[in-house]
């Protein structure tokens, strides 16, 4: 069902009120070069933004991350499997926890989980499908407030939209992987093969979570750019995305005792930092969806009111 703004003109005669035309929702201009649109961009996102509320619509998005997060991993490493062997994916796994710092134990999880999606059965790896893509579903929601429309089966819609990034996943997941014994040997020398090591797994996470958040820009956006300017923002989002994920692993290597804020209880303290940097990264996402919405809208010239509601 096509969205429609809400608003439209009505007509009052003999006490009977009816729509008389569908509102028209944008009023095409001149097409605005894009260097332009850079430098209005910042306004436009700023202005966007001061009316709606990015902290609670990160915390919501972070909320529905948390829930699917293992379930993806699981069902990702389950797939993998499938293509690599099981051999193959325990040496990655190994070289996974080598290639992170040892400071807060990050290592032994991260192989942990990874062994447990090699042994994952099938009948697990379908019934986990279902809460994996409830992430969809928060991205949904969240860019549906946030462009200001509105649909009946957001959730539904956003959830099967999700389906072919699960099939993907195990291919990005092996990519990430792959490179883990390099890094592991990188990290293990000097400060120059250190730096080598962050650079190739910024450009290796950047193509890992581009691929998703192009498709969720395109496809899971309830009001969706075109797919040139959906790459576009994509991409430079990953970019930033990747920064963040370098800098949550600078954070696994401090000395840091997770459990003093909470009482010793160091895993509440650490499932809350994780919760932390995920909410941090769902706001860079959030802010990368409004600025690649805007750009479009600048470059197109469109006069559209910020916020308003589409029903479909």
């Amino acid at each position: 069902m096509v969205p429609q703004r809400h608003g439209a003109p009505v007509a009052v005669a003999a006490g009977m009120i009816g729509p008389v035309t569908p509102a028209t929702p944008a009023t095409p201009r001149a097409v605005v070069p894009w260097r332009q649109v850079l430098r209005l961009l910042p306004a436009a996102v700023r202005d966007q933004l001061r009316h709606q509320d990015l902290a609670l619509h990160g915390a919501a998005v972070t909320f529905y991350a948390a829930i699917s997060a293992v379930p993806l991993v699981l069902l990702a490493g389950r797939l993998a499997t499938e293509v690599v062997g099981r051999a193959r994916m325990e040496d990655l796994a190994g070289s996974l926890a080598e290639a992170l710092p040892a400071a807060l134990g990050a290592g032994d999880v991260a192989r942990g989980l990874i062994e447990d999606a090699v042994h994952t059965s099938w009948w697990v790896a379908l019934f986990v499908t279902l809460p994996a893509s409830m992430y969809g579903e928060g991205l949904g929601r969240a860019y549906s407030s946030l462009a200001g429309v509105q649909h009946r089966m957001v959730g539904w819609r956003s959830r099967l939209s999700v389906l072919p990034l699960l099939a993907v996943a195990p291919l990005l997941l092996l990519g990430v992987l792959a490179v883990t014994p390099l890094l592991a040997d990188l990290f293990s020398e000097g400060l120059g093969a250190t730096a080598l090591g962050v650079y190739v797994a910024l450009n290796v996470d950047w193509i890992a979570v581009s691929v998703p958040l192009v498709w969720s820009f395109r496809v899971v956006s309830p009001d969706p750019p075109p797919w040139p300017v959906a790459i576009v923002g994509g991409l430079v989002t990953g970019a930033f995305v990747s920064g963040f994920l370098q800098g949550f692993t600078l954070f696994l290597a401090l000395p840091i005792d997770l459990g003093a804020p909470f009482g010793g209880l160091t895993g509440v303290g650490a499932v809350t930092a994780v919760l932390l940097w995920m909410y941090l990264l769902h706001l860079v996402v959030l802010v990368g969806y409004v600025a690649t919405r805007q750009a479009e809208r600048l470059h197109e010239g469109f006069d559209r009111r910020v916020g308003a509601d589409r029903r479909g």
